[in-house]
């Protein structure tokens, strides 16, 4: 299986069909939030409308929580926040927003939540797991100069995910792997960064960069 990973777009599309050339054939696209810059949340259908493939997104916390809807709604759009979708043999399954952060943007949960959501997702899934989440797990893709600002939560799960696909911390953008499970920040996609990701027994990430 071939996805396509994109995050971080902040309602700037501009590189997207330069990303998509580049990257050849897949079976899916992932898009890990902010998919505006605060709204409005009609603005995410220009970028829907760019894609052929399944798309499957959740907001980041720069989007706000009433863009599920226009995700809802969209035919080539699976809302994967908080919920489950089987793709052969993998269960994908996602998480909108962030944990908190110190700018009181409009999509933020609380780590219990996030620990509640993903847990409950966990206990319903069958097959491999992948999770498309705006913040990542901490201590993985999530370092700033002043300390590592990821999930608490989310890490507490770390090897019950095959693959881990995130965004949020832009000066993180990389490829890990922590207790078997590979964690990716594709980079921010409106400045031209993406991920082609191949999973097959292992995982494979090659990214992509337009200008």
């Amino acid at each position: 299986m071939k996805l396509l990973a994109l995050s971080d777009l902040h309602g700037d599309y501009s590189h997207v069909a330069a990303i998509l050339e580049n990257a050849g054939d897949f079976d899916a696209v992932l898009i890990a939030g902010d998919i505006t810059n605060f709204g409005p949340d009609e603005k995410a259908l220009e970028l829907l409308g760019m894609f052929k493939n399944p798309v499957f997104a959740v907001p980041g916390n720069c989007d706000n929580p009433s863009l599920l809807k226009v995700l809802d709604e969209n035919k080539n759009t699976i809302n994967l926040h908080n919920s489950l979708h089987t793709l052969g043999e993998f269960t994908f399954m996602g998480l909108g927003g962030s944990n908190p952060t110190p700018f009181n943007t409009p999509f933020e949960l609380s780590e219990k939540k996030i620990g509640e959501y993903i847990g409950t997702l966990l206990s319903r899934s069958k097959g491999r797991n992948i999770l498309l989440s705006h913040a990542p797990p901490r201590n993985t893709t999530d370092k700033l100069p002043h300390g590592n600002v990821g999930s608490t939560a989310l890490a507490r799960y770390l090897g019950r995910f095959d693959l881990i696909i995130c965004g949020h911390i832009h000066e993180a953008r990389g490829f890990v792997k922590v207790n078997g499970t590979s964690i990716v920040n594709p980079g921010m996609a409106s400045k031209g960064q993406a991920a082609l990701i191949t999973i097959e027994n292992d995982i494979k990430v090659d990214f992509i960069d337009v200008k």
